[in-house]
């Protein structure tokens, strides 16, 4: 396993909820990645550590090799990749996202 890929899964597997995004939470630099922290927050995520994939090319093609995912953002929860901004706002929609979150001890 490459040393990305180790970033990657020990990133996911000791944080309860981390986002690989383009850019921070604070200052998002795509509208997918806006709208993923926006759903986040809406869901009271007390815990969460974000990756700038702008900062490094290998982790940006890296993560997506590692989930099988085309594209950035990409959120995990509980070391599980969950998808990107489509697949959480379909499952904030429902309400399912709330459940995953909360059952990872990331949402108050």
């Amino acid at each position: 396993m490459s040393d990305v890929q180790t970033f990657i899964r020990d990133t996911v597997t000791n944080n309860p909820v981390v986002l690989f995004m383009k850019g921070t939470a604070q200052a998002p630099q795509c509208g997918f990645s806006g709208k993923a922290i926006q759903i986040l927050k809406s869901n009271g995520v007390t815990t969460l550590v974000t990756v700038n994939v702008l900062e490094d090319e290998a982790v940006r093609s890296g993560v997506k090799e590692f989930s099988q995912w085309p594209t950035v953002p990409q959120l995990y929860v509980g070391g599980e990749f969950i998808g990107g901004s489509d697949i959480m706002t379909e499952m904030d929609q429902s309400g399912e996202l709330k459940q995953v979150l909360t059952a990872a001890g990331a949402a108050a």
